[in-house]
């Protein structure tokens, strides 16, 4: 299995589970790997055989930018169905960093792996 990726792909939402998260905007950052067949895009060298990342991302940016989930797993599960469902991927493995969560922490999040077939 091909892995197509998009890393760092930084969105702005409204996530949290405190009153005074419910008020702000806060940053995400993703970095989504997804299992995809490469080798029709390689043969055609056209966009029409491949996985559009551009395409992900816009779809991803445009969901998440108008979401209000309190948690971060509920984020992530979502934003996988959307690319399993939407966009023909066989498998994809996101990690959603919410950033500097917690007091001296980089960053926070969960990774998850979800297939298209369960």
């Amino acid at each position: 299995m091909d892995i197509v990726f998009i890393q760092g792909l930084k969105i702005d939402c409204v996530i949290g589970i405190y009153d005074w998260e419910r008020k702000i905007r806060q940053d995400i950052i993703l970095d989504i790997e997804m299992g995809f067949d490469i080798l029709p895009a390689s043969k055609t060298d056209h966009i029409d055989q491949t996985l559009d990342y551009k395409a992900v991302s816009k779809r991803l940016i445009d969901f998440v930018k108008n979401s209000e989930f309190q948690l971060v797993e509920t984020l992530a599960q979502r934003i996988c169905e959307i690319i399993l469902n939407e966009f023909n991927v066989e498998q994809v493995k996101l990690t959603l960093d919410k950033g500097k969560a917690v007091t001296g922490a980089q960053g926070v999040g969960v990774i998850i792996t979800r297939h298209k077939n369960g």
